[in-house]
């Protein structure tokens, strides 16, 4: 089969197709046969070698595809063996990629556990683009942010997977969500997603401006905050509020001033990914509820991996990039 392989950690140019040996079933596995994968932004981490995975290495987590043998049509869930503990996951967890050969590959073998059925209505460029910014998404406002309808929701961003996804959800049960961006071309995108309007981070005093945006402009319910701006996430939030911490884009470090916090009674909520559970209720809601897609950017073909992470990286995209041959 063909596969992306990087020998190395660095740049995008790492990232070459090479013919590697077809994957072999064994008992409680299966072979996927990928139609398309789809690219997060944990991919870079790991092609950086911010996760230590072994040389060479097929990156990639998400994917969906056709079960060798029997045909069935699957999302592959990458979040492995979570465990028992809904609340944080055990000790043999990892994420499908980081260590174990991943999702950039014209066949991936996964614990028979991790595949789903593919929703109908889903294109293959969807099914690819939902397990782990949908399953990371759903945990990240449900489970953990304790969000519901009629709550209001600051999304950090407007154009990254999670964004969208976050407020392709939250509108879908009667939240009002705001979004940031430097951006306002996606900010009107997000609109179209559900958001009744944005705020340009790039220009001063924007969680003040944000605010102004929330029921009776006290602050948000909750803010979801991908990138790492803690403190300008805080001063958006309601007293009260909670903030959800799932990514460190921007920044990876945060400064916080204590008294205000505890003042304010904030709740500082931490999460990745999620559990089969949490997967579960992704699919329910999006089931029972009127839920978008995911969105997708752009698709490139398999052997220009290296050009999909580039312009993934150049954070010009509204929504996820994929790998297939269906290539745009």
């Amino acid at each position: 089969m063909r596969a992306v392989v990087q020998r190395e950690f660095g740049g995008p140019e790492v990232l070459r197709v090479e013919e590697r040996a077809d994957p072999v079933p064994a008992t409680g596995w299966v072979v996927v046969r990928l139609e398309a994968t789809a690219l997060n932004w944990h991919d870079v981490l790991v092609r950086q070698g911010n996760y230590g995975s072994p040389l060479p290495h097929v990156p990639g987590a998400d994917g969906a595809g056709i079960v060798a043998g029997t045909g069935h049509e699957v999302l592959v869930i990458p979040s492995l063996w979570w465990g028992d503990d809904e609340s944080a996951p055990g000790r043999r967890w990892e994420i499908l990629g980081d260590s174990r050969p991943g999702t950039y590959a014209e066949a991936v073998l996964v614990p028979a556990e991790c595949v789903v059925a593919k929703p109908g209505g889903l294109s293959w460029l969807e099914a690819a683009a939902l397990p782990l910014v949908g399953l990371t998404t759903y945990r990240a406002l449900f489970t953990r942010g304790r969000l519901q309808a009629g709550e209001s929701l600051l999304v950090l961003g407007a154009g990254g997977g999670v964004a969208t996804m976050a407020v392709s959800l939250a509108a879908a049960i009667g939240c009002k969500v705001v979004v940031t961006s430097s951006s306002t071309e996606k900010i009107e995108r997000a609109r179209e997603l559900g958001a009744v309007d944005g705020v340009r981070y790039d220009e001063p005093g924007w969680p003040a401006t944000a605010k102004e945006f929330s029921p009776g402009g006290r602050g948000f319910d909750v803010v979801l905050d991908s990138v790492g701006s803690w403190r300008g996430s805080i001063e958006a939030l309601r007293p009260g509020g909670r903030l959800v911490v799932l990514g460190a884009s921007r920044d990876d470090q945060a400064r916080l001033d204590i008294r205000p916090f505890y003042f304010g009674q904030f709740d500082l909520l931490g999460t990745t990914m999620g559990s089969p559970r949490d997967f579960a209720g992704l699919l329910r809601l999006m089931a029972e509820r009127k839920v978008r897609p995911p969105v997708v950017d752009r698709t490139f073909p398999l052997e220009e991996a290296g050009a999909a992470h580039t312009y993934l990286e150049s954070g010009t995209a509204f929504g996820k990039v994929v790998l297939s041959e269906e290539a745009s």
